[in-house]
């Protein structure tokens, strides 16, 4: 009987401290309403023409770069084939010259490949010059109308980069260094 009575008051506890937790919360998001919005950054590219055209010369030009690699990879087997056909008739020597000509082909293939398609290959840098400058654009309207309508945060529903815009007061990062015995950097 004791038991019961200890658990009753546990959960008259509880349920007090739930409640006030859900006043304090409802009070704190009456005083400071915050606007979240979203937006589909994939849908606007998409209406814009530019962005369409720019899209369309970095497959022709992906496409270019990938048939000029695919045939030196072509050329690459070919010759790994008659290497394999011909090794039993081959010196060492011819062999040793055979294998060091493939793995030069195929080296120089590979950097080709970098050249095109690496981190700061020539597709990358053609991407910066045509596709950049628009979602720059896209970023700034957004800036500009979140700022305009007093939004705290945009997010944007089609990608995973997320958040697109916030208010940077809202920002605590700093107080939380802070709070945590470090200053920034």
């Amino acid at each position: 009987m004791n038991m019961n009575i200890k658990s009753s008051a546990i959960i008259k506890i509880i349920v007090a401290k739930l409640a006030l937790s859900a006043v304090l919360l409802l009070f704190a998001t009456n005083t400071s309403a915050q606007k979240f919005v979203f937006v589909d950054t994939e849908y606007i590219l998409k209406n814009i023409p530019a962005y369409e055209a720019a899209n369309d010369q970095l497959n022709q030009l992906s496409k270019k770069y990938e048939t000029e690699i695919k045939e030196k990879m072509d050329e690459i087997s070919q010759l790994q084939e008659n290497y394999r056909t011909e090794s039993v008739f081959l010196t060492a020597d011819m062999k040793t010259k055979k294998e060091k000509e493939i793995l030069e082909k195929d080296i120089l293939a590979k950097k080709l490949q970098q050249t095109y398609f690496g981190q700061n290959g020539e597709f990358f840098k053609q991407r910066e010059i045509l596709v950049k400058p628009i979602q720059d654009q896209v970023y700034n309207a957004i800036s500009a109308i979140a700022a305009e309508k007093s939004y705290s945060a945009v997010f944007d529903k089609s990608s995973n980069m997320g958040l697109m815009y916030n208010d940077a007061n809202l920002d605590i990062s700093d107080a939380v260094l802070k709070r945590l015995g470090y200053s920034k950097k």
